[in-house]
């Protein structure tokens, strides 16, 4: 195994518990008191995946994420003391792909940690998934999203959701299916995590082609609608 896993808290005692466990699971550690130093040690350690949380000296989590999140799709999970719907509706907004809520368990929190590292990292063994419709190609080999050939910077959850979708234009996915199909069963967030991928996943998309969206189906959930099929 042998991932990096790069811990950003400022309570040393968490941080030492956290290195203690994830240690014993066979992963390195770096561990990042101040968010001010994060954006720098992430640089230069280029870690698998990054266990932030929000409250922080100098930058807090949330400008951490963002400005980890306009260079690289490492992914990020977020530990926050609150458990507000807006904490947690704000971090995914932001790019993090997964959050926790402390007091934790770190048996869940290392469950999260192999479901993200399992999810984003899967593609090393795929050879040949992809979809194409007009002016959109997804694939999930090399987790690349091209719009009129343009490459575009989409975290993996992204990219994950609209390959499923894509992959099955026209049928509609409740958001609790979505949930376990696409973040496992292991996944502990609620649905509006669904929510929040498909309107970044507007943003980037609206507007593309006539002849497929992404669309809601109101009540229900969402589907990858085709032209030729609706």
């Amino acid at each position: 195994m042998n991932e990096k896993i790069m811990i950003v808290d400022d309570d040393t005692n968490i941080c030492e518990l956290l290195r203690l466990y994830l240690e014993k699971e066979d992963y390195k550690t770096v561990i990042v008191n101040d968010g001010s130093v994060a954006v720098d040690v992430f640089s230069r350690e280029n870690p698998a995946l990054i266990l932030l949380d929000v409250m922080l000296p100098g930058l807090d989590g949330w400008q951490v994420c963002r400005k980890i999140r306009s260079s690289s799709d490492v992914p990020i999970i977020m530990i926050t003391a609150k458990g507000e719907t807006f904490d947690k509706v704000l971090g995914l907004e932001l790019g993090a792909d997964d959050y926790i809520v402390k007091p934790f368990d770190t048996k869940e929190v290392l469950a999260r940690i192999k479901a993200v590292l399992r999810r984003t990292g899967s593609h090393v063994a795929d050879t040949a998934k992809e979809v194409r419709y007009d002016k959109l190609v997804i694939n999930l080999s090399n987790y690349e999203l091209r719009v009129n050939g343009k490459l575009i910077d989409t975290p993996p959850k992204e990219l994950e959701l609209i390959y499923h979708l894509a992959s099955n234009p026209n049928r509609v996915f409740t958001r609790d299916q979505l949930l376990d199909e696409v973040w496992g069963f292991d996944y502990y967030g609620d649905s509006r995590t669904v929510d929040v991928h498909v309107k970044r996943l507007r943003e980037k998309l609206e507007g593309v082609s006539d002849k497929w969206q992404l669309k809601t189906v109101w009540s229900v959930g969402y589907k990858f609608e085709t032209k030729d099929e609706a």
